[in-house]
């Protein structure tokens, strides 16, 4: 009666583990249709096509950090298909600072340029210089960030990501500008309260 005993309890254990898994594993849910109909319920060709990028055919060098989607929000065809698109131009001596995507890794492109890229796991910092026709994979949630340390040259790169809705939690912002109160970020960072204000407002000057 005790070893039954055990086993259902080790079962009842087990069980919601593996639910804990299967949440940790997914991403978009699945569909069970072709594709999902927008709110009028009909459809065109025009409806599975986004022009959001051509902006960029012939355009000049950037003058500042830009990220160009093809999200679920820009481009609703994309719903249940557990894809979008971002083009990232880098001027030269510029950054996309550190960021996490948390629904999503993210593979990147680099068309033109080189970049500087990286991600922080739970021990280690990777880093790489890519050059134009390279590849790189952000794993899912780390966090990462490109910069373009070229001084005199832009970079263009195009990411991929595996959810219609990768989602972007940009560091910087969410730790200086979400309200957090300066003496957690003080004691956090092992500086004073002065200094988090100063870069609150370095923050709030460039937004």
């Amino acid at each position: 009666m005790a070893s039954r005993t055990s086993s259902l309890k080790f079962f009842s254990l087990l069980f919601p583990s593996f639910a804990i898994v299967q949440m940790a594993m997914a991403g978009d849910p699945d569909i069970i249709s072709d594709f999902l109909l927008p709110a009028n319920g009909t459809v065109d060709a025009n409806f599975f096509t986004y022009t959001g990028f051509r902006v960029l055919v012939g355009g000049g060098p950037p003058t500042a950090f830009k990220v160009l989607k093809a999200t679920l929000a820009e481009f609703p065809a994309l719903d249940g298909q557990s894809v979008s698109y971002a083009v990232l131009e880098f001027p030269s001596g510029t950054t996309n600072p550190p960021h996490t995507h948390p629904r999503s890794a993210e593979l990147l492109f680099l068309v033109d340029g080189t970049l500087e890229v990286g991600f922080i796991d739970t021990k280690n910092l990777f880093t790489q210089t890519l050059q134009s026709g390279d590849l790189f994979v952000f794993p899912k949630g780390l966090v990462h960030f490109q910069y373009n340390a070229d001084a005199q040259n832009p970079a263009l790169a195009i990411s991929a990501f595996g959810s219609a809705n990768a989602g972007t939690v940009s560091l910087p912002n969410t730790l200086f500008t979400t309200g957090i109160d300066d003496n957690v970020l003080a004691i956090s960072f092992k500086t004073d309260v002065a200094t988090i204000q100063k870069l609150k407002a370095g923050l709030a000057a460039k937004s």
